[in-house]
């Protein structure tokens, strides 16, 4: 079969779906059928809905009592380890009094998700009013589970952002489909974590619900980075949210065809809602127990909390993609930038994907070229360690752009060495496991060494050493004009230092390669960085595998130094393109990718 009748088919078969929406009889007889079997019963009658005792509604009381008109307070946590961001969240869910509203990108069927789950329903029991949004494409397509939640209670209300076909679930024709009918509509995604309690402790940043943000993952884990901040701020994240929900985009669930027919068939005598059995009980129960322990949480997190000034929460508009004009749609797009181009001695920059946008790309020469003691640290992904080698492929292709720019450039290794560290995971109350043997023993990820591989997926910025970022956007094209994006901006230079050395941290030699310019002055390497300079400048055909950046790995009794400083290279072996990668089809399609994709940066 030819691919333009493939084409053809796949846009009838887009067609045919679309007109399949369902109708506004179906959907009210689904909505009020779930209302009917809805549980309305409440486990607490009383003002604070039965509230957890939790120190940062303390810290709250006290944020919001001393703000004054042009001097806000704010109290700020770093949650730099994934079981310490999910512990929190529950405890932020125990802790709720009238209300939690969460959106994210990911919210997976494994642990984590179930965990969230449980929680939030039993929240709702308890009387506090839950709304959770989630981006359809990669979250909770069990219509049985969906349809569940539908009529779990009548405090408990979730809703899909840009639903596929106006299904919760895309089967593999109906995602062909989309892509080849409706791809820009397809393409545009709400990348936003929000984390919302009472309107007054938030949390944002990186992670979604899924085990391997937190830690829980056997093969692959990130590291991963949210702030949760108690004061104001949690106001601009409640409007964020409510423009969001208010959204044409964001479907209730009666109005999706397979979940609204699950509800119709399961009728008023449908099975309710309830707990689930989780894979690794006895690490649950343990954080659990953590999450339910205010000393706990004060001793371990609220008492190391910051207390800061200034605090904004920035979120692009719901519809962004539709109105890229509108001042408001990109908004934290354009901070971001005003933050690059207001930065006088430093940026510190963590992203997965090292993809700039032409917009970026722009400001940071015209940075470089205005302010050449300007130093930019980049701490991003290693092909070992990406979860994208597509994306990588890019990263790959434009290296020599970037250290021309004078990016000093760090690549995550997937097995670092202070993972112990860097990675948080509990079996019992406040106990550690020994978490660099389990990084290092088990899974199956196909690289040189066998362990549970790390990469990255934090997204931070320092500006100047005294503003720090955290968000959602991974400073990419598809962040700039596709994805929504949100995020918090602190004014604080002590915050800002702390981020900073986390970042750096994950800089340092024993945790990641350093990128610098390979070694040779004679005319065979000019010939060959002269033949890759017209290479990498090709849209298609970029083939030649002679690069002008390579990975450097430190030599034992030899302190870090910045590319081209005096000694570097007696100092740093050049370990390759791909160093840890054991698997050749792997560097095959980076090359491809590399060779073929430069016109996919913002589908990538």
């Amino acid at each position: 079969m030819s691919r333009a009748v493939i084409l053809v088919l796949l846009a009838t078969a887009a067609v045919a779906l679309g007109g399949c929406a369902v109708d506004p009889i179906h959907a009210r007889r689904a909505a009020a059928t779930a209302a009917a079997a809805q549980d309305s019963a409440l486990t607490c009658v009383v003002a604070d809905a039965c509230a957890i005792a939790s120190p940062y509604q303390d810290l709250a009381d006290t944020a919001l009592h001393e703000s004054r008109p042009g001097a806000p307070v704010h109290f700020v946590s770093l949650l730099d380890q994934g079981a310490d961001s999910l512990l929190l969240r529950v405890h932020l869910i125990r802790a709720a009094r009238r209300s939690i509203d969460i959106q994210t990108f990911i919210f997976a069927e494994d642990d984590a998700g179930y965990l969230m789950l449980d929680e939030l329903v039993k929240a709702a029991r308890r009387g506090v009013k839950v709304r959770v949004i989630v981006d359809q494409l990669f979250s909770l397509n069990d219509t049985e589970l969906l349809a569940q939640l539908a009529r779990a209670h009548i405090n408990f209300e979730l809703r899909v952002y840009n639903p596929t076909f106006h299904k919760a679930h895309t089967q593999p024709l109906e995602f062909a489909a989309g892509i080849a009918c409706c791809f820009f509509q397809f393409n545009q995604r709400m990348h936003n974590k929000l984390f919302l309690v009472d309107d007054r402790i938030g949390i944002a940043g990186g992670r979604n619900y899924e085990n391997r943000y937190f830690d829980w993952d056997d093969e692959f884990d990130y590291r991963d980075r949210d702030a949760l901040v108690a004061g104001p701020a949690a106001l601009q994240m409640a409007a964020s949210f409510e423009r969001f929900w208010a959204n044409r985009r964001s479907v209730p669930l009666s109005r999706l065809r397979d979940v609204s027919s699950r509800i119709l068939a399961d009728g008023l005598n449908a099975r309710p809602y309830a707990p689930h059995a989780y894979a690794d009980a006895q690490r649950v129960a343990a954080l659990s127990r953590s999450a339910d322990d205010a000393n706990y949480v004060r001793t371990h997190f609220a008492d190391q909390a910051m207390r800061v000034g200034d605090v904004e929460y920035f979120s692009d508009a719901p519809d962004k993609a539709e109105n890229p004009d509108q001042p408001r749609d990109d908004e934290l797009s354009r901070h971001i930038l005003q933050l690059f181009e207001n930065a006088q001695t430093e940026i510190v920059m963590q992203t997965p994907y090292l993809v700039l946008s032409r917009t970026a790309r722009r400001v940071f020469a015209q940075q470089h070229q205005d302010k050449p003691q300007l130093r930019i640290i980049v701490s991003t992904n290693s092909l070992a360690a990406t979860d994208a080698f597509y994306v990588y492929a890019l990263s790959y292709k434009y290296k020599k752009r970037y250290l021309k720019l004078g990016f000093e450039i760090h690549e995550f290794m997937p097995f670092p060495a202070e993972a112990g560290a860097l990675i948080s995971d509990y079996d019992t109350l406040g106990d550690e496991r020994e978490s660099t043997q389990r990084y290092r023993k088990y899974g199956r990820a196909p690289l040189k060494e066998h362990g549970v591989r790390i990469g990255l997926h934090a997204k931070s910025i320092v500006i100047d050493g005294s503003i720090a970022l955290i968000g959602s956007h991974n400073f990419d094209p598809r962040s700039d004009h596709y994805n929504t994006e949100s995020g918090f901006i602190i004014h604080d230079r002590a915050f800002a230092q702390l981020l900073r050395a986390s970042i750096l941290r994950d800089c340092a030699p024993e945790n990641a390669w350093t990128i610098a310019r390979r070694q040779g002055t004679n005319w065979v390497s000019r010939l060959n960085r002269a033949i890759g300079d017209f290479s990498a400048r090709l849209p298609i055909f970029d083939l030649w595998p002679y690069r002008y950046a390579s990975s450097f790995e430190l030599d034992p009794g030899c302190k870090p130094l910045p590319p081209g400083a005096p000694g570097f290279y007696d100092c740093y072996t050049d370990v390759g393109d791909f160093p840890d990668v054991d698997l050749p089809l792997k560097t095959i399609y980076t090359r491809i990718v590399t060779a073929f994709g430069a016109g996919l940066h913002s589908i990538l």
